[in-house]
């Protein structure tokens, strides 16, 4: 094994020069696909170190028994030094033990490869386009964007580690009936900070105070020139100053939480460059596009149907339930249009997409996939293309639901919370739980110095770490790994564990599943504070022993690499590692 190769890549490549040699001896057909094929460990520890499903998957294709299949491979493998058996468990799993030199190995790989141990090529630099948050740019970023906005940074760093390209865009929705509506409201706070009493906010406009500073941008900038001047002067105008100023503010929010995207994407530049009307004429030259009128849904009747013809998109030719107009009646885009326009335009510099999208958005995903699998796949394969629903997150202070905040009217801000109680536990609790399933972020119990609060859980774990190094250090004893054969079994349990870690990067990154790194951290810092803990009770068993300088020196060094394990994951969930707590 070389010593930028970690473990379970080796042994995948272990297994790949075993079918070669099989087929190369005729007991297997040449040209079988391999790509199902695993390498990880047993679900029952005690089964062993590693486990294959080689025979099972190849011994259909081949023609064999599951079980003669994983006969010859185990002859195979048991020829490797690192193997100390080899055995056949099921109907033809394969589970491998490895010897302690192989983990030993390992321990020192972890030091050798430090912060890109882990690191990966299995992108093959492809590029994959993230869209996340996307929030519409009518005020501060709320929590109800803190959840989706960590998972699409996030999983654009871990896609990055794993060895593709990234491009993080944010759609900025800034031509619909929402900006008109913030226009006419900094109109207010602009007549306000000429001096007006303007009253109470209108009904419908937006109510909250960080439109204040924009009405006096405004007034400063053109005086009352339009205080008393008809809404057609002004609005669009008005408009454009407005998005921009909200857009400032909203990278500011983001800025809180370490985001920043590559790219913003104008909804209404899109329209004004005809992006649009373009993917029109592309679906109706393709027959996908036609004009028709939609019959009545039954029960409640969604806002974009009208018993008008309007041109339609044939959505159900890619399973949708019912195709769906691109225009309505006024000749404007209905949202969908205009999305599968920037669709297909994001579609021209990436190999895959991934939108990152509020729960509430769960109606449009078979449509819009439908656009993107036409659009996107005329002339060969579609672009690969994947949806992220992330559930609403509920805050919490002691059990009860936080009040909303004066600054933006009606919401509590993601400024407001990471001011509170930080970037790094706001980012790692949203990773605590998988996008999908609900979340409650309770002020109190985030920033709770106990195990039951996995942030403060995994940070003890790397803090512990450099307290047992510094404690080391004071007594005259380093970190070495010429003596590593004297750890045992628990220790070499912590290396066992440790070396997942390249593989469950891998498996994220193909999953588009950002949180299985931070239930990795939670399993790997329960398991050092396990074995931390039997010091308690075992003097034999603490970093430190006095009397035996080289084991003391190679528990050092194992904890110095768990150390590094936690700050590796953690700088992919763009957590900053502490030290002391």
């Amino acid at each position: 094994m070389s010593e930028n190769q970690t473990l379970y890549a080796a042994f995948a490549g272990h297994l790949n020069a075993a079918l070669d040699a099989l087929e190369a001896a005729g007991t297997l057909p040449g040209g079988l696909k391999r790509s199902a094929i695993t390498v990880e460990p047993p679900r029952d520890a005690s089964h062993g170190d590693l486990s294959t499903n080689a025979a099972m998957v190849l011994s259909k294709p081949a023609g064999l028994k599951p079980r003669d299949l994983a006969e010859a491979l185990v002859a195979e493998l048991s020829k490797l030094d690192s193997v100390t058996s080899a055995e056949i468990a099921g109907p033809g799993f394969i589970n491998l033990r490895l010897s302690a030199a192989a983990w030993l190995a390992e321990l020192r790989a972890i030091a050798v490869l430090g912060a890109d141990y882990g690191r990966s090529t299995v992108g093959g630099g492809t590029t994959v386009n993230i869209e996340y948050v996307s929030a519409n740019p009518t005020g501060p970023m709320h929590m109800g964007h803190c959840r989706g906005a960590v998972v699409g940074d996030a999983l654009a760093t871990l896609l990055e580690y794993a060895g593709h390209k990234v491009i993080k865009e944010y759609y900025v929705n800034d031509a619909g009936a929402q900006v008109q509506v913030l226009a006419r409201s900094a109109h207010v706070r602009y007549r306000e900070a000429l001096g007006e009493d303007v009253g109470a906010i209108p009904e419908g406009l937006y109510p909250g105070d960080y439109l204040v500073p924009v009405g006096q941008q405004l007034a400063a900038e053109f005086g009352d020139t339009y205080a008393r001047a008809p809404e057609s002067e002004w609005l669009t105008l008005f408009r454009e100053k407005a998005v921009a100023a909200m857009l400032v503010m909203i990278k500011q929010d983001l800025a809180l939480l370490g985001i920043h995207h590559d790219l913003f994407s104008s909804e209404a530049e899109l329209q004004a460059s005809g992006k649009p009307d373009e993917a029109e004429a592309w679906l109706r030259s393709k027959g996908l596009v036609y004009d028709g009128v939609l019959e009545a849904p039954k029960g409640k009747t969604p806002e974009d149907w009208e018993p008008v013809e309007l041109p339609l998109f044939k959505s159900t030719q890619f399973g949708d339930d019912q195709d769906r107009p691109i225009k309505k009646s006024d000749g404007t885009w209905t949202y969908f249009g205009a999305d599968l326009a920037y669709h297909f335009q994001k579609a021209q510099t990436a190999d895959a997409l991934v939108d990152i999208w509020g729960a509430d958005h769960a109606g449009t995903v078979k449509r819009i996939k439908a656009a993107v699998a036409a659009m996107t796949g005329a002339d060969g394969a579609p672009t690969p293309f994947e949806i992220k629903l992330v559930q609403m997150v509920q805050l919490l202070r002691d059990g009860e639901p936080v009040k909303m905040s004066k600054r933006s009217g009606n919401f509590v801000t993601l400024a407001e919370v990471v001011t509170e109680v930080g970037k790094n536990v706001v980012r790692f609790t949203m990773l605590t739980r998988k996008p999908e399933a609900q979340m409650d972020f309770d002020f109190a119990k985030v920033v709770e110095a106990s195990k039951d609060n996995p942030v403060f859980y995994v940070q003890y774990a790397n803090a512990r770490v450099h307290s047992t190094l510094r404690k080391g250090a004071g007594e005259g004893f380093a970190p070495g790994s010429d003596h590593l054969e004297t750890l045992g079994e628990e220790e070499l349990e912590l290396v066992k564990l440790a070396a997942q870690f390249p593989r469950i990067v891998e498996a994220a990154a193909a999953a588009r599943e950002p949180h299985r790194i931070a239930f990795f951290l939670g399993d790997m810092a329960a398991a050092f504070h396990g074995y931390w803990n039997l010091g308690n009770d075992r003097v034999e068993k603490r970093f430190i022993n006095a009397e035996d300088g080289n084991l003391t020196s190679a528990r050092l060094f194992l904890a110095a690499q768990i150390g590094q394990i936690v700050r590796n994951g953690l700088a992919l969930l763009g957590v900053e590692a502490v030290e002391e707590m």
